[in-house]
This record gives C-alpha cells, structure tokens and sequence, in this order.
C-alpha cells in the first residue's frame, strides 16, 4: 500500500479514497522527538486502549473506525504481522486544532502558571499548587508542529479563525464532554486523567468526527488516585517517566534524542501495561 505518512508513532497507508490503514508502531516520541529505542507492546496497548475509549465514547461522537477485519484488505501473512496495532479508518478531513483538555495543573501549564499566574493565555486563582484540581476545567488548544518541532498554544479566538464559530465551539465543548466522561470513568478504577489532548476531522456529510488516538498513555497523563497528593508530582501511569528523566539531562528538546537507559525503558513498558489493565477491568 502506498505510505500516505510516517508520523511520531504512526503509520499511515491509502487503502481507497474513503479509508485508511493505520499501523501503530512502538516508536516512543517525547517533546516531539522520536527515540531509537522502542517500547515492546507500545503500539498494541495503545491500539486497544484507543478502541476502547473509541467504543466507550460513541454515544457522544462517532469515531473514525470501520470495524474491518484486517483480511479485508491484506492477505493473511500482512494481516497477522500487524494484528492488534493496525485498524483500518475511514478517510476525513483533519481539523488544523488541537483539542487539549486539562483538568490538573502541571507540566507546561504549571509553568506558565508560575511564570504569569495563567494557563495558554487563561487567568487562574492564586495559590495554586502542582498538581492541583483546576477550579474548572480548561481547554487550551494547539496548532499541529511539523515532525520535530513543538506544537504551538493557541486561544479560542485563533481557533474561531481557522475553523469558524459554530465549528470551533462544537470541538470545545465535545472536548469537554469526552473528557469528564473519561475522567469519571476512570477515577473509578484508580486512575486520575490530568490532562488529555483530542483530534477530529470532517466525514463526507461534513460531520464532526473523533480520529488519531483518544485517552491513550501518549495522548494523556495519567495519576494513581491512590497515590495522587496535591504539591507533589504524582506517579505517572504513562510516558511522563521518560519526560521526567528526560528533564535530568542537558538535552535542549531537538533531536536528536539522547539514549534511553534500558531501566526506563522498562519502566515505560510495565506502566502501559498497567494502565490499561486498569482501565479495561470490568
């Protein structure tokens, strides 16, 4: 099949001109650097964590899923080599927008907030601590980078600008609406979602549709809820491990990306694992 992109984690092949394949790879990419060294199982867990949270979350907005058997479009040694991390999708038109929801202040947020008292632009109360509940949740947006470069904070009026009014306030509040579903569901079963990001894209009729990833250890940060305590930064349930290494080093964030000591990698690998036997427990 023709390889339509190669991405971070991703990879995208032309079926026909409705649908798509995609592979999920066990690449890791932090700060928007892709590693050498690769996360065994990475991309299975976030293939069936994603079609999991796709399946969980359909009764708000459907989804770029088929549901075709692999055998559809591959023959059986294709199929088998990537079963479990590659779904065939429809095609859409992607938004250029970044839906990114936080319900936690931490990471790039904290340090806004310690810097200029707000968030992507956005004014909080005083006396915040690290990894504090937001009084409300926020929604930051963010413009795509090409590969290798940061995404770009955006306001709500950019967004306005690049998909129009009804449009941009439809993706807010969807995002809204995914995220404190999620977030309630989870926090059921031990797992706090600080902070997620979401895509969509256009169907044939125009339709507001969720695509890429939802909810996964790459696209969100998750806590134990056991263990969260407000003014410390709580146990990840994600790839936050390599960040926080990550952060030790003298390393400017471009590529290309410093060796990953195979402990960390471990670590990586067993905390994928976990979440998503947490979250897909009955």
């Amino acid at each position: 099949m023709p390889l339509i992109q190669k991405g971070k984690v991703r990879d995208i092949y032309d079926i026909d001109d409705k649908r798509m394949l995609v592979v999920t790879t066990d690449r890791l990419s932090a700060f928007d650097v892709v590693f050498d060294e690769p996360i065994a199982n990475k991309g299975a867990i976030l293939t069936e964590v994603a079609n999991f949270w796709f399946e969980k979350t359909k009764h708000i907005i459907p989804n770029h899923l088929t549901l075709e058997p692999l055998d559809n479009v591959l023959n059986t040694k294709e199929a088998a080599l990537i079963k479990g991390r590659g779904v065939i999708v429809k095609k859409l038109k992607s938004l250029a927008v970044e839906a990114i929801v936080r319900g936690y202040i931490i990471g790039s947020g904290w340090k806004d907030y310690q810097q200029t008292g707000k968030v992507c632009g956005i004014q909080l109360p005083t006396n915040l601590q690290l990894a504090e509940e937001l009084p409300k949740t926020l929604y930051t947006p963010s413009i795509k980078a090409d590969l290798g470069k940061h995404d770009v904070n955006i306001d709500f009026d950019k967004t306005v600008e690049i998909l129009g009014q009804n449009l941009a306030e439809q993706v807010k509040q969807t995002s809204l609406k995914i995220y404190q579903f999620s977030a309630d569901y989870a926090l059921e079963r031990g797992i706090i979602i600080a902070d997620t990001k979401f895509e969509f894209g256009l169907d044939e009729n125009n339709q507001l549709t969720l695509m890429d990833e939802v909810l996964t250890p790459d696209s969100s940060r998750f806590w134990s809820s056991a263990d969260y305590k407000v003014g410390t930064s709580p146990k990840s349930f994600d790839k936050q491990i390599v960040r926080d290494y990550l952060e030790t080093l003298d390393w400017d964030k471009t590529p290309p990306a410093p060796t990953l000591p195979q402990s960390i990698i471990q670590q990586t690998a067993d905390k994928y694992k976990e979440v998503q036997q947490r979250l897909m427990q009955d």
